[in-house]
């Protein structure tokens, strides 16, 4: 897997800078985008990540920076995807999944249909239900009905309204999806709109077929090997019962990563997560500037660092960056900063700990490689 930060700032898109997006390339090609800001199709063309393998939309909040290129995102993949009527009467039109905070149909619909603006594909929109905690006091004039919508986009399949599940001591999470590779799971977090983070577990895949084994007890490659890796037993010729557990290695644990909205404290989804691979964090104003990244509902790289090891993280990549702060690659003057910055001030803060820190720039990949895999010792 691969994270391709699109866009790194807070805000606005500037000419060194863009607002967030960030995608999840997966091993098999397809991507999962996680916000989509003002501009991201012009930044998803300088990276290797191919729109047309967007298949899942996450969006973390209704602010502007955070779902402003989503509409035009949308229309760009359907102009390139090539498709022809017999190809879509063969295999059906393909679908992309949204999900998103409530309101988040409403919007997309909205500027879709306002704008009629045909779809080669269908959509379809799973909104998260935000609970009373979520809603900030000054809010309320722009709180959506839940019954308010009405129109519907041409292209646009029925959605769910997704609803929170409660533990016994009050923590509360969002299924997503749970199938036979993913489970995805979303938690509240702090900021001035309501807000969710994404946890993304890769559930543990079987572990590697000991063939010297398997020739030696007379079973030949075929689709019996199948059989034995997806946990079933067979019998040989001879009538010996062989088992999974007999040749088959360790399961190869999954990776996890947790993608975070805006946010000055996420805590609140702490609970969802016992490890991780990767969590990525916003740090919009540097440590000095505490006061004013929470009367926005911000973080601090320090802010950062804690959540982190709170939820034992591996790697903590920080993005978000105010637009006061240029990007490495710029030569900061003697009055400008640069997320140099930050990042001294994140790696401060995880002295002492094995917590691998860096500062994302626009178009940065990082690369999450596969769990070691193990042998079955003969």
């Amino acid at each position: 897997m691969k994270l391709h930060f699109l866009g790194t700032g807070s805000s606005y898109p500037t000419t060194r800078r863009g607002v967030s997006a960030t995608a999840l390339q997966h091993d098999d090609g397809c991507v999962w985008l996680f916000d989509c800001g003002e501009g991201t199709q012009i930044q998803a063309q300088k990276v290797a990540v191919s729109r047309q393998k967007i298949n899942k939309i996450f969006i973390t909040h209704l602010h502007g920076d955070h779902i402003f290129g989503l509409p035009g995102l949308l229309c760009t993949i359907s102009s390139q995807m090539g498709l022809v009527e017999e190809q879509v009467k063969k295999k059906g039109p393909p679908i992309i999944e949204i999900f998103g905070p409530f309101g988040i149909s409403r919007f997309i619909t909205t500027a879709l249909t306002l704008s009629q603006s045909p779809l080669l594909y269908q959509f379809r929109v799973h909104e998260l239900v935000p609970e009373e905690v979520q809603h900030t006091q000054g809010g309320e004039d722009f709180r959506v009905d839940i019954c308010s919508e009405t129109t519907c986009h041409p292209s646009q399949l029925p959605g769910t309204h997704i609803r929170a599940t409660s533990d016994t001591i009050g923590n509360f999470h969002w299924q997503l999806i749970d199938d036979e590779r993913w489970c995805v799971s979303a938690g509240w977090i702090h900021h001035r709109v309501p807000t969710f983070g994404y946890v993304i577990k890769e559930k543990d895949r079987p572990g590697t077929l000991d063939t010297n084994k398997l020739l030696s007890l007379g079973i030949k490659p075929g689709p019996v090997y199948g059989q034995l890796k997806g946990g079933k037993s067979v019998t040989t010729e001879n009538g010996e019962r062989v088992t999974p557990e007999m040749v088959v290695g360790p399961a190869i644990p999954g990776r996890t990563v947790v993608i975070l909205g805006d946010t000055s404290d996420a805590s609140p989804l702490a609970h969802l997560v016992e490890s991780c691979d990767v969590v990525v964090h916003e740090a919009t104003h540097d440590d000095t500037l505490k006061d004013k990244a929470l009367e926005f509902g911000h973080s601090t790289p320090s802010q950062a660092v804690h959540f982190a090891k709170t939820i034992s993280a591996k790697t903590l990549l920080l993005n978000h960056f105010s637009q006061r702060y240029l990007p490495t690659c710029k030569e900061a003057t003697k009055n400008e900063e640069s997320i140099a910055l930050l990042e001294e001030q994140a790696l401060t803060a995880a002295e002492g700990t094995t917590l691998h820190v860096q500062c994302t720039d626009d178009l940065f990949v990082y690369d999450m490689p596969s769990h070691p895999r193990h042998n079955v010792q003969t």
